[in-house]
């Protein structure tokens, strides 16, 4: 079974150190970012690695969103902010959703002929002016919009073999702090959010979500505790919404996260609270000390974590003789 620990790898190839440390039943999934990537021939190496350390393999994942978060550039298609796409949309609705769509298959059909399972995307915050990190990785300040952009999204990241991965619930876009620096505090009330911040996620899990992320943003009028790591936030997801995928912690190494103490202490507090996966993106040899924490009781929530792996992928060669991937580019590039 897939453990419970998303962790980082430092470089472009995995050391010995890393690929023991991998092979722990604790860990699940490996986290990339732009430091482990070069060019799409490297990448692919160091995916097949990552993969042969386990059965089943371990999954794989990055941000690669568009726009100022894009962790994987040379060689792979510019892909535009979700801010873009809803600028789009003023214009020509049906045309951004076609947009959207296309930007979504080209993002995961790029990584899934690399061996990447999947991205951390979309965002589904609403960019109300305030947030500092959001900004435009979000669609819109509407939430029919980000919902009807990030529908048309979905359905282009399906088609080549990938799940979607909505995040910050239930909304990072209403309080200013970024929660990679600093604490970040909502005042807001849930009665206030059903029909704004929450309608992106609860309209993508109507429509088969497969794994939200949890915002490190408290909102004191649920809980005291950052979304992550509060147990009614999960219990909302679940009971509420009706939510069956899996969810995901935010990195839990984001000054937000301080607040539950160290990361043993966010560590215990994440899964405790009901959440699949904790991500530890940059602990490196800190992740050793948390190996012997994890204890994966809970089958189903094994079972969440191994429906997202990728399905297919071709290989970037034939993706890039393709007349849909030529086509689909063109779009992008007309944005």
């Amino acid at each position: 079974m897939l453990g419970p620990l998303m962790l980082g790898v430092a470089g472009t190839q995995l050391t010995g150190e890393e690929r023991e440390r991998l092979a722990h039943p604790a860990v699940g999934g490996v986290l990339l970012f732009a430091r482990n990537y070069e060019a799409p021939g490297q990448l692919l190496a160091l995916t097949r690695s990552i993969r042969d350390i386990r059965h089943p393999p371990l999954l794989i994942a990055v941000d690669q969103e568009g726009g100022r978060v894009q962790r994987f550039r040379h060689g792979l298609t510019a892909l535009p902010a979700a801010g873009r796409l809803g600028q789009a949309a003023l214009e020509a609705p049906a045309l951004a959703r076609e947009a959207a769509r296309a930007a979504g298959w080209v993002m995961a059909a790029e990584l899934r002929a690399l061996g990447v399972d999947f991205s951390f995307a979309p965002v589904l915050d609403l960019d109300r002016g305030i947030s500092r990190v959001i900004g435009d990785r979000a669609f819109s300040d509407v939430p029919e919009w980000v919902a009807d952009l990030a529908l048309a999204w979905q359905r282009g990241v399906r088609a080549a073999g990938m799940v979607c991965v909505g995040k910050h619930f239930p909304g990072h876009g209403g309080t200013a702090p970024d929660s990679h620096e600093a604490s970040a505090v909502d005042e807001r009330a849930l009665p206030d959010l059903v029909h704004t911040d929450l309608l992106p996620f609860r309209r993508l899990m109507d429509n088969g979500l497969a794994a939200v992320m949890m915002a490190h943003v408290v909102f004191p009028a649920v809980d005291l505790m950052p979304a992550g790591f509060a147990p009614s936030w999960v219990r909302y997801l679940r009971g509420g919404l009706g939510f069956e995928g899996a969810i995901f912690t935010d990195d839990l190494e984001m000054a937000a996260a301080e607040v539950a103490g160290g990361p043993a202490d966010r560590l215990d507090a994440a899964i405790a609270a009901g959440c699949d996966m904790a991500v530890f993106g940059n602990a490196g040899r800190r992740a050793d000390a948390l190996l012997d924490r994890c204890h994966r009781s809970d089958p189903l929530s094994a079972l969440r974590l191994a429906r997202l792996h990728g399905r297919g992928g071709e290989s970037l060669t034939t993706l890039h003789s393709s007349v849909a991937y030529r086509e689909a580019r063109e779009q992008l590039a007309g944005l």
